[in-house]
C-alpha cells in the first residue's frame, strides 16, 4: 500500500494547505494548524516502497479514544493501546483496516489523525468546531460525513440530538462525536459479529453507522406520533396549556427535519457513485435499504410538521370559538342585567311620584294652598294615581315593564 503522505494534490495543482489558506477570513490559529496539517509535496513512491513514518505532530494518547481496533478480512486482529500503536500497527498490516472512535477529541488528537491519514484541513476544521449540518463531502480518497443522531427522552417528552463526524478512507474509519449520543459500541459489536460484512471494508462500516443512526430515528418517530395523538386529545378537550406543547414540539420537528432531510440527498449521492467507485453489490443493496428508510422517515417528519401546523390552526379556531361563546354569554348576561335594571328603574319612578306628592302635602305649612280645601285629600290621591298610571303606560310602551 502506498504512502499516504505522497497522495496527489488537487487537480489544479494547488495543495490542500494553499486551498485552505485561500479561503481567507478565518482566524490565525485555524490557518496555522491547517498549514501544519498539509504535508509537503513529494513525488509518488514506488508501489514496493514501505510506508513512511508520519510527520509531526506526534500521535496523542488514548485520552478521548473510545476504542481503536485493527481488522483484517473482517476479523479484529489487534486492539492498540494508543493512537501511536494504532498508526504503527496499521502500517505493518498491508491489508488491514483501522476503526478509531473518538469522543470529544482534543485538537492535538485530531491533528495527529489528520497528519497520519492525510485528512483535508477543511474537514478537520468542521470536526473540530462541530455544530455542522448533515452533509457528505469527498476529499480525494476520503469521505467526510456529518450525521445528526436523535433519541427520544420519555421523561421530558423531547428529542435529544447528537452530532457525529465520520472520516472514511481506503483503510480506515474515524468517528468523532462531541455529545453522549450516538453510542457506536453496538455498531462495532454488530459488525464484528458479521465478519462477512465487515471484510467489505470501510464502506461497510459507513453503512452500519448510517443504518444505526437511521434506525435510531424509529423510536423518535414513534414517540412524536404518541405526543401528537395526546395533543389532539388535549386540543379537543380544551386544555389551556396545549398551545405551548404544540409550539415546543414544532420546534423539535424543525430540528428533526434538519437532521433527516439532508440524508436523502446524501444517500442518493452515495448510490450515484456505486459504479464509479466499484462498491460491492451486496453493500449497494444495504445502502439502498437505508436510503428507503431515510426517505420514509423524512416523509413522516414532514407529515408531523404539517399535522402540527393543522392542529395549531384547529386549536386557534377552537379557542376563538370558545372566546366568542364566552363573549356571547357575557353579552347575554349584560342584556339581562340591563332588562332587570330597567324594570327596577321603572317601578322606582312609578313609586317615586306618589311619594313626591305625599311628601309635599305632608309638610303641614299654614300658608300652603289647598291645605284647608275640602277636596284636597281626594285631589292628592287622584293626582298620585294619574301620575302612576301615566308612568306605567309610558314604561310599558317602551318595553321597560
Amino acid at each position: 500500500m502506498s504512502d499516504r503522505r505522497a497522495r496527489p494534490t488537487s487537480k489544479n495543482g494547488r495543495d490542500a494547505g494553499e486551498a485552505a489558506d485561500a479561503r481567507g477570513g478565518k482566524d490565525t490559529r485555524m490557518s496555522a494548524w491547517r498549514r501544519a496539517l498539509t504535508p509537503p509535496t513529494a513525488p509518488p513512491p514506488s508501489s514496493s516502497a514501505p510506508r513512511s513514518e508520519p510527520p509531526t505532530p506526534e500521535p496523542a494518547d488514548m485520552g478521548s479514544v473510545v476504542q481503536a481496533a485493527l481488522y483484517r478480512d473482517g476479523v479484529r486482529v489487534s486492539t492498540p493501546a494508543s493512537l501511536a500503536d494504532t498508526f504503527r500497527e496499521l502500517r505493518e498490516q498491508p491489508a488491514g483496516m483501522a476503526w478509531i472512535g473518538l469522543a470529544r477529541p482534543t485538537e492535538s488528537e485530531l491533528l495527529s489523525l489528520a497528519a497520519e491519514f492525510d485528512l483535508h484541513p477543511l474537514a478537520v476544521e468542521d470536526a473540530m468546531e462541530a455544530h455542522q449540518r448533515p452533509k457528505l463531502e469527498r476529499y480525494g480518497e476520503t469521505l467526510f460525513v456529518v450525521l445528526r443522531a436523535a433519541r427520544y427522552l420519555d421523561a421530558p417528552e423531547e428529542v435529544d440530538f447528537g452530532e457525529l463526524h465520520v472520516f472514511v478512507g481506503p483503510d480506515f474509519v474515524i468517528t468523532v462525536r462531541h455529545e453522549a449520543a450516538p453510542d457506536l459500541s453496538a455498531v462495532r459489536r454488530r459488525m464484528e459479529d458479521t465478519p462477512e460484512l465487515l471484510k467489505l471494508g470501510p464502506e461497510a462500516v459507513l453503512y452500519a453507522i448510517l443504518d444505526s443512526v437511521v434506525d435510531g430515528y424509529v423510536p423518535v418517530v414513534a414517540g412524536v406520533q404518541n405526543d401528537i395523538d395526546e395533543i389532539e386529545t388535549e386540543v379537543f378537550r380544551g386544555d389551556p396549556e396545549v398551545s405551548r406543547r404544540i409550539y415546543e414540539l414544532s420546534r423539535e420537528m424543525v430540528e428533526f427535519q434538519r437532521a433527516t432531510r439532508p440524508l436523502v440527498g446524501m444517500l442518493h449521492g452515495l448510490m450515484a457513485g456505486f459504479a464509479k467507485y466499484g462498491t460491492d453489490e451486496e453493500l449497494q443493496r444495504y445502502l439502498r435499504d437505508v436510503a428507503d428508510h431515510v426517505t420514509h422517515t423524512s416523509e413522516r417528519v414532514d407529515g408531523f410538521r404539517q399535522a402540527l401546523t393543522d392542529i395549531l390552526t384547529v386549536n386557534a379556531t377552537l379557542v376563538t370559538q370558545q372566546q366568542n361563546a364566552e363573549m356571547r354569554a357575557l353579552a347575554e348576561a349584560g342584556f339581562e342585567q340591563n332588562e332587570e335594571i330597567k324594570k327596577i328603574s321603572a317601578w322606582a319612578a312609578i313609586l317615586f311620584a306618589p311619594t313626591l306628592v305625599g311628601t309635599i302635602y305632608g309638610m303641614n305649612f299654614q300658608s300652603m294652598p289647598e291645605l284647608h280645601w275640602g277636596f284636597g285629600y281626594p285631589f292628592a290621591i287622584g293626582l298620585m294615581g294619574v301620575v302612576c298610571v301615566s308612568l306605567y303606560v309610558i314604561f310599558k310602551r317602551r318595553d321597560w315593564l
